[in-house]
C-alpha cells in the first residue's frame, strides 16, 4: 500500500479530527472515520461500475460533503481523480459540454461522478456517451475493502490550462501527496491537538483539494468547507466560521483578502473574534503588500495577530507547496532599487530613490530544493534574478495532455517553474514576476504586477480588475496595453477620467506610457477559476 492512502486509512481508523460542511444553514460534522465508511460504500458501487485500478475519473459536484468520500473511494478503488470545471448560470452549455468532452477524451475517463448542483447537465454529458454516476448512486453501494496502491499511482489529474488554451493535467502521484501533505504541516507548524482549518477555496482548484480536503483527510486534521458560492454571497461568512470554530488556519488569493479588508472595515465593534489566528495565508496570485496591510488593519479590531500573516508561493506542479513564509514572524517586504532590479536583474535592497516593495515567500518547504538559473542555465546566487527551478518528491513527473503524456522536469529532476524571481540572504523566495508576461522595454524587464497594482490604484477601478497586457513580444522594443474593469464603464465623462488617470498612475510607477487603455464593464476580464488573471487571453481587449 503507498503511504499516502496507508496513513489516510489509519487515519480514519484513529483520528478523532473530521470535516464540518453544510455551513451556514445545515452544519454536518463528520469524522474523518465516519467519512471512510461512506467512502467504503461508495468503492462499492463503484466496483460494480467497472471502476478499478489506474481508471480515471472525473468528479463534477459542488458540495464538500459529497466530494471528500467520493475521492476517497475513488483512490480506494485505485483510480485518480479529475476535478471538472464547473459550469456557471452564465455559461455557453453546449461550449462547456464540447470543453468537458475534450477533457474526458484526454484522460481516459472511465466515468463522471455527478452531484448537486450539476445534476441538470447529466443528461447532455450521457448524450456524448460519457458515463455518468451520481453521487446518490454511489452512497447505495455495498462498502468493501480498499485496494493495494503503489507510490507511483496517479492519484489526481489537476487541470490547468496551456499557454494556447488547450487542456492540460498535472499528474499527481501517491508519493508527491504524502511528501506534500507532511511538508505543509511541517512548514505551518500544525497542531493536530488545537488548529483547525477554514476554507471556502474551490475544490476544483489544487489550493482548495490539497491544501484544505486532502491533506486533512490524509493526515487527520480538523477542517470546516463551505463553497466559494457561500462565500461570494456573503464574505463575512468567512469571519463568522474563524470565530464559531475557533479557527486557527485559512488561506486565499490577494483578491479575497482585499474584500474582507473592505468588509470588515464596515463591521462592528466585537462583531468577530479572529485572535486565535495563526495562519492567515495568501498566495495563487501576486501578493499586493498594500492590501495585506490593509486587512491587518481591518482586522485589528477584531483581535488579528499581526503575526498571522503568511506569505506562501506553490503550484499545481509542486503538488502545492513551494515555500511558505515562516509562522509567527508575519509578513516581510523586501525593498529594493527598481532600477536595478529591472536593469541589470539584480535585487539590491535600499531605502531611497525609485523603489520597489516585494513581498517574501518564505523558505522552501521540507524535502524540496530549489535554485536560480539564468537564460543559459547558469545558476545564479543571492539576490540575482532569474528563472526559479525546484527539484523534490512532491514534484509531478509530467503533464497529460491532448497530444500525450509530457514531462515536467529536466534529465536532473528539475522543474522550470516559468516565474522570475530571487532568494534572499535568508533563503527565502521573491517572486518577480511570470517569465512569458515580463515586458521588455530598452533592456528593462517591467512586470504586469506593478503595472496592474498602479492601474488598480485609480478610483474607480474594481479591486483586481487591472490587466497588463504584453505587445509585440520579442520585438526589440516590446509595448504594452492595460484593461480596467469599473462599475462606471457607462459614464463617457468617468471613462476619459479613468483612462487618462490610469494612464498616469502606470508612468509614475514604471516611468512609461502603455500604448493603450481600455475600460470595461465588470466581468470582462478573464480569468482562472481561482481569479488569477488570464494575460494572454486578455489581449483582444485591447485592440
Amino acid at each position: 500500500m503507498s503511504r499516502f492512502t496507508d496513513e489516510m486509512y489509519a487515519t480514519a481508523a484513529t483520528s478523532k479530527a473530521g470535516i464540518v460542511t453544510g455551513e451556514p444553514t445545515s452544519p454536518l460534522r463528520q469524522t474523518w472515520g465516519e467519512v471512510h465508511q461512506v467512502a467504503r460504500g461508495m468503492a462499492g458501487a463503484l466496483k460494480d461500475a467497472g471502476i478499478g485500478p489506474g481508471d480515471a475519473v472525473g468528479i463534477l459536484a459542488g458540495q464538500p460533503v459529497d466530494i471528500a468520500p467520493a475521492v476517497q473511494a475513488i483512490w480506494m478503488r485505485g483510480g485518480s481523480v479529475t476535478m471538472l470545471h464547473q459550469p456557471t448560470p452564465r455559461t455557453d452549455l453546449a461550449h462547456w459540454a464540447e470543453e468537458t468532452q475534450l477533457v474526458v477524451d484526454m484522460i481516459s475517463a472511465r466515468a463522471v461522478v455527478l452531484s448537486s448542483p450539476f445534476e441538470p447537465v447529466g443528461p447532455l454529458l450521457a448524450k456524448r456517451g460519457i458515463t455518468v454516476v451520481s453521487v446518490d448512486q454511489l452512497r447505495e453501494g455495498a462498502p468493501i475493502d480498499p485496494v493495494q496502491t503503489a507510490e507511483d499511482d496517479t492519484a489526481l489529474l489537476q487541470l490547468t490550462s496551456g499557454s494556447t488554451g488547450s487542456p492540460k493535467a498535472v499528474r499527481i502521484t501517491h508519493e508527491n501527496f504524502h511528501t506534500n501533505s507532511h511538508a505543509m504541516l511541517t512548514a505551518a507548524k500544525y497542531d493536530f491537538d488545537n488548529d483547525v482549518m477554514i476554507s471556502w477555496l474551490p475544490l476544483f482548484h489544487d489550493m482548495g483539494m490539497v491544501g484544505f480536503l486532502t491533506t486533512p483527510m490524509h493526515c487527520g486534521c480538523e477542517t470546516v468547507n463551505v463553497t466559494p458560492l457561500e462565500f461570494l454571497q456573503s464574505p463575512l461568512l468567512w469571519a463568522e466560521l474563524i470565530t464559531k470554530y475557533r479557527g486557527t488556519i485559512t488561506s486565499a488569493p490577494n483578491f479575497a483578502w482585499s474584500l474582507l479588508a473592505r468588509r470588515l472595515q464596515q463591521a462592528e465593534d466585537g462583531a468577530y473574534d479572529l485572535s486565535r489566528m495563526k495562519v492567515a495565508m495568501s498566495g495563487a496570485e501576486p501578493i499586493d503588500p498594500d492590501t495585506m496591510n490593509a486587512l491587518l488593519e481591518a482586522g485589528k479590531r477584531f483581535g488579528l495577530p499581526s503575526t498571522a500573516l503568511v506569505p506562501a508561493y506553490g503550484m499545481a506542479e509542486t503538488t502545492l507547496a513551494i515555500s511558505f513564509a515562516n509562522v509567527g514572524e508575519g509578513m516581510k517586504v523586501d525593498t529594493v532599487d527598481a532600477d536595478l532590479l529591472e536593469g541589470v536583474h539584480s535585487a539590491v535592497p535600499t531605502t531611497k530613490g525609485n523603489l520597489r516593495r516585494l513581498v517574501q515567500l518564505g523558505p522552501l518547504v521540507p524535502n524540496l530544493e530549489g535554485r536560480v538559473v539564468d537564460n543559459e542555465g547558469n545558476v545564479l546566487g543571492t539576490r540575482a534574478v532569474g528563472t526559479i527551478e525546484v527539484r523534490g518528491k512532491a514534484v509531478s513527473p509530467g503533464y497529460i495532455t491532448v497530444e500525450g503524456e509530457k514531462p515536467t522536469r529536466d534529465a536532473n529532476g528539475w522543474l522550470n517553474t516559468g516565474d522570475i524571481g530571487y532568494f534572499t540572504e535568508d533563503n527565502e523566495i521573491v517572486v518577480c514576476g511570470r517569465a512569458k508576461d515580463v515586458i521588455i522595454m530598452g533592456g528593462r524587464n517591467i512586470y504586469p504586477t506593478d503595472i496592474e497594482r498602479a492601474a488598480g490604484t485609480v478610483d474607480g477601478v474594481r479591486p483586481g480588475a487591472a490587466v497588463a497586457v504584453r505587445l509585440d513580444a520579442g520585438d526589440r522594443r516590446e509595448s504594452f496595453a492595460v484593461a480596467v474593469e469599473t462599475k462606471l464603464h457607462d459614464i463617457p465623462d468617468e471613462v476619459t477620467r479613468i483612462h487618462h488617470e490610469v494612464v498616469h498612475a502606470v508612468f509614475a510607477e514604471v516611468g512609461v506610457r502603455p500604448r493603450t487603455v481600455a475600460v470595461l464593464a465588470p466581468g470582462s476580464i478573464p480569468k482562472t477559476p481561482s481569479g488569477k488573471l488570464r494575460r494572454s487571453s486578455s489581449a483582444a481587449l485591447v485592440k
